[in-house]
């Protein structure tokens, strides 16, 4: 196990867990205008680990991976649309994005090597960084992801 595979693993975890059992509803409910759905956050987590995943491996992507990519940023950190309507954003979709997106990172952060950990990538925000400093992001992502996740979960008006 890696240094950064322990956190990844725990917050990703909790994320996963604080979504299950969410009826359709409660994960496209929008808290306000330019907010992402829980559903949408939870596909963004997954789309910055296959964003880093495959830049970290050269990955050929299909077509599903190509759009989780594609929401890493799109309606999250640019003006483009999320790639994703809500109509596909069922509870068993956002469960099949988390696996996706865990089958790209696990392997790799879990035993990376010093040639992963060298490579340059560019980021969900911009910057280029090494595959350290694509771990030390992926540690964290989630869990930011988690506290927005609750606030969503508590406010008034979200669906019971």
């Amino acid at each position: 196990m890696s240094d950064f595979s322990e956190t990844w693993s725990l917050v990703r975890g909790r994320l996963i867990r604080d979504l299950e059992g969410l009826s359709y509803e409660q994960l496209n409910w929008r808290l306000h205008p330019g907010v992402l759905t829980l559903a949408e956050l939870a596909v963004h987590v997954a789309g910055v680990e296959v964003s880093f995943g495959s830049q970290l491996i050269g990955a050929e992507l299909d077509e599903l991976q190509l759009r989780l990519k594609a929401a890493a940023t799109d309606g999250s950190v640019n003006d483009k649309p999320f790639p994703f309507s809500p109509e596909e954003l069922t509870p068993e979709f956002v469960a099949k994005a988390f696996e996706i997106g865990n089958a790209m990172i696990q392997p790799l952060i879990e035993n990376p090597t010093e040639e992963i950990r060298a490579k340059e990538i560019v980021s969900a925000l911009g910057p280029v960084i090494n595959g350290t400093g694509a771990f030390a992001r992926l540690a964290y992502h989630p869990g930011y992801h988690q506290g927005q996740a609750y606030i969503i979960k508590t406010a008034p008006g979200f669906p019971a």
